[in-house]
C-alpha cells in the first residue's frame, strides 16, 4: 500500500455540509469523493470536468429583467384545465414518437 498523507484545506461550512449530504446519498463519504476526484484528475491529466468561461456573461440586472419579462408573458397566458394540459402532452409525445 502506498504511503498515506493528510490533506487539509478550508471550505465554507454550509457548502461542506451540502456536498457531504450529496455524497452520502450516493453512498460514499467526502474523503472517498475527493480521492475519486484526484484519481480521475490523474487519469485525464487535468480537471475531471470542463472548466471554461461562458461565452457571454449575464449580469444580475439582465437576469432580473429576463425573469420579470417571462413572468409578464406567463401572466398573459390563458389558464388551462388538467385535461387540456394532458391533451397537449399527449400530442407532443405523439409528434415526437412519429419522427
Amino acid at each position: 500500500m502506498a504511503e498515506q498523507v493528510l490533506i487539509q484545506f478550508r471550505a465554507d461550512k454550509a457548502l461542506k455540509q451540502e456536498v457531504t449530504e450529496i455524497y452520502e446519498r450516493l453512498g460514499m463519504d467526502l474523503p472517498t469523493a475527493f480521492r475519486m476526484f484526484m484519481t480521475r484528475s490523474k487519469m485525464v491529466k487535468g480537471l475531471p470536468f470542463e472548466a471554461t468561461l461562458p461565452d457571454q456573461a449575464v449580469t444580475r440586472a439582465e437576469a432580473k429583467e429576463a425573469f420579470y419579462t417571462m413572468r409578464k408573458q406567463a401572466a398573459a397566458l390563458p389558464e388551462l384545465s388538467l385535461d387540456e394540459i394532458n391533451a397537449e402532452i399527449s400530442a407532443a409525445r405523439a409528434e415526437r414518437s412519429s419522427k
